[in-house]
């Protein structure tokens, strides 16, 4: 699976929002740009976009940012990448080889097999379940 710069920057935003739903105080682009290594112009056209698919909502201001609409239980991660990369396509597009062919017609069988696999995943994986992997994996381990 390839993902784009642009989708992964998307989904970090999304994580960071997520991360701070329940705050009170917007998220700014700056502080997510500074922990991530994602560059602020390109992280703003992100923005938008997802604004735009009314996933996140902005404040103006000097103590403006974003925040997320929706809980992150309700966003899944296959929301996000539909909204930056269009509609997740759940069958290969075609095959360069004749579909003629017993064996390729399995083999691209496999692919559409892997490839709805792969999307059911991304539509059932939710920001909410990702923060708390991210939680885990912050807690420190105790080895006796």
């Amino acid at each position: 699976m390839k993902i784009s710069a642009k989708t992964e920057y998307a989904c970090i935003a999304m994580l960071e929002l997520a991360m701070q739903h329940k705050s009170e105080e917007p998220v700014r682009i700056r502080e997510i740009a500074e922990r991530h290594g994602v560059p602020p112009r390109f992280l703003v056209q992100i923005l938008l976009q997802l604004k735009g698919a009314g996933l996140v909502t902005s404040v103006r201001g000097a103590a403006g940012g974003y925040h997320l609409l929706l809980p992150p239980e309700d966003i899944s991660l296959g929301r996000v990448m539909e909204v930056i990369e269009g509609k997740l396509e759940e069958d290969a597009k075609s095959s360069s080889a004749s579909l003629e062919s017993p064996i390729v017609r399995v083999l691209w069988q496999a692919w559409n097999d892997v490839t709805a696999a792969q999307y059911r995943v991304l539509r059932g994986l939710t920001l909410a379940d990702l923060i708390e992997q991210a939680k885990s994996q912050n807690d420190p381990m105790y080895h006796i």
